[in-house]
């Protein structure tokens, strides 16, 4: 209750301020700042509360004791209540916003969860200082707020690099030397979601071949971390020097253990394959198909395929493209399924399963050679497909033959 009490009675604060600076300059002209004002990149923490919290947050700070301003500027705002949100996050058209906070607040909110925080001030003379805080005065006004999110190339942590790289222009030089890997945006994403399996379970099922792409030491920096990282080793060509000029650790985290989750992939998965073998054993020995099962398992995967494929091609998500995923959730085992609950089964359907068996087996056997990386939490899942594929056609051949 404090801490609400406390966030309130600043955010009056900040906007009172906001309003009579705003009033000063007749809402055209952001704050002419003096010569205490700093600019600083701050980074927080990764949390594990949700998905996207697991890769951490950016954003700018903005302060000049002598006027008593200290904003934060947020690119990671998105709101629920704009027209058609559910319709435009399902087709791609994924919009975020800009927005400017007092910083105190932001800060201890990040403090409060236990996620580090991290101030790098920027090493800018005075000019600088004050085109940077003239481009994200004009970022937070009304009509240019709004930006058109991606995942990998446009994001909260993007648009820190940007604003300084769109103000500053060729006077911001970032060594990439120090990047000594060879990630993927897949590998990337994963270093952070080792708590969270199915999140990167998710990522993997949804996401296709666009994020095994080896990415540029530029790109690195859609991940927090190496904003952080990629400043450190950055320079101001105009001053001839770092562009980091102080570091501050506002805040350090305390380790988390990994907890064990008996809802883990791995265990989920594999009591299901063992389910799965056990009654492809007992199908197999009373020469008897499970029907229910399996009209249950190919109309979910048909489903699903049906999902991915739309994903690809009827939005707007670029990298759900060329899913291989698609190789094990066919869309058209939901056809199959519909076909099983027939007591005459056509012809096709014994070669049907016949090619997914072939297939399914092909994927297991070439898992470390596809062009995508296939989370391996699914491997489980293809091998009970190829188990009730090759049940189905042995049976249904001796069903015909009989």
């Amino acid at each position: 209750m404090f801490y609400l009490g406390h966030y309130f009675i600043q955010m009056k604060k900040f906007l009172l301020i906001l309003g009579v600076v705003l009033t000063v300059t007749g809402f055209a002209q952001p704050i002419k700042l003096t010569n205490k004002a700093t600019i600083s990149v701050i980074t927080f923490g990764p949390g594990q509360e949700e998905l996207y919290s697991a890769f951490g947050h950016s954003g700018i700070r903005v302060r000049d004791s002598l006027l008593q301003f200290d904003a934060f500027f947020n690119y990671g705002v998105f709101n629920f209540n704009q027209p058609h949100f559910y319709l435009n996050f399902a087709r791609g058209y994924l919009y975020y916003m800009v927005e400017a906070y007092p910083y105190a607040d932001f800060r201890e909110y990040y403090i409060a969860h236990n996620r580090f925080v991290h101030e790098q001030v920027i090493n800018l003379n005075l000019q600088q200082t004050q085109a940077i805080f003239d481009f994200l005065w004009v970022n937070v006004q009304p009509q240019n707020q709004t930006y058109r999110y991606d995942y990998f190339y446009n994001n909260c942590a993007t648009k820190v690099r940007d604003a300084f790289k769109a103000v500053l222009k060729d006077d911001v030089v970032f060594d990439s030397s120090f990047i000594k890997t060879d990630y993927t945006i897949r590998n990337l994403t994963d270093l952070y979601l080792p708590q969270q399996p199915w999140g990167d379970l998710g990522i993997d099922i949804c996401l296709g071949l666009p994020m095994d792409k080896k990415a540029l030491p530029f790109e690195y920096m859609f991940l927090p971390d190496y904003i952080e990282s990629s400043f450190d080793h950055a320079t101001n060509k105009a001053l001839g020097a770092a562009l980091v000029k102080e570091k501050i650790i506002t805040f350090e985290s305390a380790p988390q253990k990994i907890s064990f989750h008996w809802v883990h992939p791995w265990i989920v998965f594999g009591v299901f394959l063992s389910f799965v073998s056990l009654l492809t054993w007992r199908d197999w020995q009373s020469k008897k198909l499970s029907r229910w099962f399996d009209v249950v398992l190919f109309s979910t995967l048909g489903l699903l395929g049906i999902l991915l494929l739309l994903l690809w091609t009827l939005t707007d998500h670029k990298a759900a493209a060329n899913n291989f995923n698609l190789l094990w959730a066919l869309p058209t085992h939901l056809v199959a399924a519909i076909f099983l609950l027939r007591k005459q089964k056509p012809k096709w359907l014994g070669t049907y399963f016949l090619v997914t068996t072939i297939l399914s087996a092909l994927v297991l056997g070439l898992w470390y050679f596809l062009p995508q990386s296939l989370n391996v939490f699914l491997m489980p899942i293809v091998g009970a497909i190829l188990l009730r594929a090759l049940v189905n056609f042995q049976l249904i051949q001796q069903n015909r033959k009989a």
